[in-house]
């Protein structure tokens, strides 16, 4: 490989094992340093060429053809206010609390740029810790897209240190109402499996040994059967490791995956005998309870998310299909409404 200091050009030649591999996915494999989404940047702004011509990312290689790909740095970028309507659950001169719905990305990223947690906030004239980068201020945790419920956020900078440490030394309680695909058998349980990125799969977790074995983090994910209607369980799952996917990750590994999560294999729809329930287009996983001490003083807060319409729709929708009373769903949910 060729390389300029001043012009940041990289040259080298696909070999006779590179024939028929996509020119995205071999630029993003020999330059590990940088994203997909950030090599998929480089080829649309004419920076990656194939014997000296633009060439497209599906672009099938052929061994001794020369590939360049002249680096560029990318602007700094800034998260901007944006006005977004947000539902707030608790506030203090030093933390806010917000019931985040699913679709709503926390903080920008690779494919997402606007309409973030950090952009709604922002648009509110919520002053923001600094703590984190440029695009994640005030962030002290996070959830996934399609996750709906608690988030907590640090206002200064002395939050923001304290309860990063509190989640660190895992101080702080959350807990999730989940559905999984599939009947639990005991009542409750803990699953202790160490994750890490799935090589194969980069969207993905996993946790399967033969993959994380060497690489990966410990996690313990407690869980408890509140009801289960024809093959699916409703749980209340606890936190005890903040990784990537948790939940999701853990309740695919036990083949129980969460319902809509067709990521890590749950169905595009349920069956429930001749019946078709309608897709959820989300996952059914929602950070209910969060408690902390307040960084400031000290005092213990509680803070719960009520279960969102759709979620609620859908379960009853299920146990109507499985010939469930409503009353008996009724006083299930009722802890979570």
């Amino acid at each position: 490989m060729n390389q300029s200091n001043d012009s940041q050009l990289h040259e080298f030649v696909a070999a006779e094992n590179d024939a028929g591999l996509r020119l995205d996915h071999r630029i993003a494999t020999r330059f590990s340093n940088i994203s997909r989404a950030r090599v998929q940047e480089l080829i649309e702004a004419g920076l990656v060429l194939v014997n000296s011509r633009a060439a497209k990312g599906s672009h099938r290689l052929r061994a001794g053809e020369r590939i360049q790909v002249q680096m560029q740095p990318r602007p700094p970028l800034r998260a901007e206010p944006e006005s977004i309507p947000l539902e707030i659950l608790y506030e203090d001169d030093d933390v806010i609390a917000v019931n985040k719905p699913a679709g709503m990305t926390v903080h920008a990223g690779a494919g997402t740029t606007h309409g973030t947690l950090v952009n709604a906030l922002l648009g509110r004239g919520q002053s923001l810790s600094q703590g984190g980068d440029a695009l994640r201020p005030g962030i002290v945790h996070r959830l996934d897209k399609d996750t709906s419920g608690i988030i907590l956020v640090a206002k200064n900078d002395a939050a923001h240190a304290r309860l990063s440490e509190a989640f660190r030394q895992r101080e702080i309680k959350k807990t999730y109402i989940a559905l999984v695909q599939g009947l639990l058998k005991e009542d409750r349980g803990t699953i202790n499996l160490a994750i890490a990125r799935d090589p194969k799969r980069r969207t993905r977790m996993t946790a399967r040994r033969s993959i994380v074995l060497g690489n990966a983090r410990e996690a313990r994910t407690d869980w408890l059967l509140l009801t289960r209607v024809d093959a699916t369980s409703l749980l209340e799952v606890q936190l005890h490791t903040g990784r990537t996917h948790q939940i999701r990750v853990h309740f695919s590994a036990l083949r129980h995956p969460v319902v809509g999560d067709t990521l890590y294999g749950a169905a595009e729809q349920l069956r429930i005998g001749k019946i078709t329930l309608p897709p959820l287009h989300r996952n059914f996983l929602h950070a209910a309870r969060l408690g902390f001490a307040q960084p400031r003083t000290g005092a213990w807060i509680d803070l719960r998310a009520p279960l969102p319409q759709d979620l609620r729709t859908f379960f009853q929708q299920l146990a109507a299909a499985a010939g469930e009373s409503p009353e008996r769903i009724d006083a299930t949910l009722a802890a979570y409404l």
